[in-house]
């Protein structure tokens, strides 16, 4: 069995790589390395075939699809501030790559694509927990793109007969969580302030709650779902069917914290309905989000500093963002 992993060096992209190893996978990585790193892959060095190459040039990834049976598509840019300060690189690389990756998947007739979407998708939902059928109203560039990406996806399904599966994650967390950003990647933040002895910072009061999916569940999802049939054109959400608050995950983590302004157009809670999920595919969470905060503060090696974005900084990117809708 050959898969490609697209960002297979990535936060969620290596833990698929080494699974799917392990169950004997032919894995081949392609990835740019701006967000992904290639610590994230040493302990399979050797085991998979890695490709440095840029899904947004589709030249140099067309001919890496031969012969192969799964394409895992994980590659993107993340995160709510960097899509608005910079919409352009978010959309060549979450639409335009996701196109690049569909042409040369159709081009070699891969047998299947799992597509990773997002749940920022549904923006602020009416209810709660959230079903798939729920209205799409992307709030910033990042949750925008990622739609416009699952919107391919299906339309391949549909069109072209490309075998397709969208899986909406919630909150992913876990060992290598990327640093950058603030909710996006809450715990890697959070894990870098507490190696430098920095307080946790606290979007808005920290009441907000968030569905949060521990990484090993979400790769069960992934594998679990590339080996159902007749699940063509689908979406599914993937999250832990639970909410938890911003001050009980400091609680847990243990630290001072400190408070910056909330950004509109952010949902007080995320919470997703797995019920689709569960019947179909028959996959459930496993991992608590109390296990899976004690299995990461023993993993505080994976983590460096990180920047933080500050207050100003976040309302110069908010101005810009909404400069730009009104443009």
């Amino acid at each position: 069995m050959k898969s490609i992993i697209t960002g297979g060096a990535g936060f969620i992209g290596s833990h698929l790589s080494e699974k799917l190893v392990l169950l004997g996978h032919k894995v081949v990585v392609i990835d740019n390395f701006i967000v992904g790193n290639k610590s994230n892959i040493k302990n399979i060095k050797g085991k998979i075939k890695v490709f440095n190459r840029d899904i947004r040039n589709y030249n140099s990834i067309k001919n890496l699809f031969k012969n192969v049976d799964y394409v895992f598509h994980l590659a993107a840019l993340a995160d709510i501030v960097p899509s608005i300060e910079n919409p352009d690189d978010y959309y060549s690389t979450n639409v335009q790559g996701t196109y690049n990756v569909l042409k040369a998947s159709v081009k070699n007739k891969v047998k299947r694509l799992i597509y990773s979407a997002s749940s920022s998708c549904y923006g602020i939902p009416k209810k709660y927990p959230t079903p798939e059928n729920e209205r799409i109203l992307p709030e910033y560039p990042y949750a925008l793109t990622k739609r416009m990406g699952e919107e391919l996806v299906i339309h391949f399904a549909k069109v072209y007969k490309l075998n397709t599966t969208s899986l909406r994650f919630f909150n992913v967390y876990g060992p290598r969580a990327r640093t950058s950003g603030t909710y996006g990647a809450v715990f890697g933040v959070f894990l870098a302030q507490k190696l430098a002895n920095k307080p946790f910072t606290i979007v808005g009061d920290g009441k907000q709650k968030r569905d949060f999916t521990y990484v090993s569940d979400i790769v069960d999802a992934i594998i679990k779902t590339s080996k159902r049939k007749n699940l063509k054109g689908k979406i599914y959400n993937v999250g832990s069917g639970r909410t938890i608050s911003i001050n009980k995950i400091v609680k847990l983590l243990g630290g001072k914290k400190i408070f910056i302004p909330k950004r509109p157009g952010e949902p007080d809670i995320t919470f997703a309905d797995i019920k689709k999920i569960k019947k179909d595919v028959n996959w459930k969470p496993k991992i608590s989000i109390e296990k899976g905060i004690k299995i990461i503060l023993k993993s505080l090696y994976y983590w460096q500093d990180a920047p933080v974005w500050t207050p100003e900084k976040i309302k110069k990117a908010t101005k810009k963002w909404f400069f730009y809708l009104k443009k």
